[in-house]
């Protein structure tokens, strides 16, 4: 997917899933607004502006592995919906999640988002 065929409520939520991918946490925070919330889905708050949601990802930025493999994404007006399997590390080991991703838009930035996740799958390590 490139630039050109998003639409203007996509883009921002293309970009910022294109900086979490590179770990880049300036080119990810400029798609959020300053006065941002970030929820796990329903309604529980984990951070509420852009200071909080980069504090929230400059540790998970650390992980070599991490990576958004969007799976699905529709819109309607101004929410995007992502379906995403992401890769991580866990406290238990390297795996995967699924995700849904819930993403409101208001003037080409990310205004709220709410966020619900799968059980994590633990990668085995390969028996020889």
């Amino acid at each position: 997917m490139n630039g050109s065929e998003l639409s203007d409520v996509e883009f921002p939520v293309q970009k910022q899933l294109e900086a979490y991918n590179a770990r880049d946490i300036e080119d990810f925070m400029q798609w959020w607004a300053h006065d941002c919330e970030y929820y796990e889905f329903p309604s529980r708050l984990l951070a509420s502006g852009a200071n909080a949601i980069r504090e929230r990802h400059v540790a998970r930025f650390s992980e070599a592995n991490l990576y958004g493999k969007l799976v699905k994404r529709i819109s309607v007006g101004n929410m995007v919906v992502d379906q995403e399997v992401v890769t991580r590390t866990f406290p238990d080991g390297p795996g995967e999640i699924d995700v849904v991703a819930i993403y409101e838009v208001e003037n080409g930035k990310i205004a709220k988002a709410w966020f619900k996740m799968g059980a994590p799958r633990l990668h085995t390590a390969e028996v020889r």
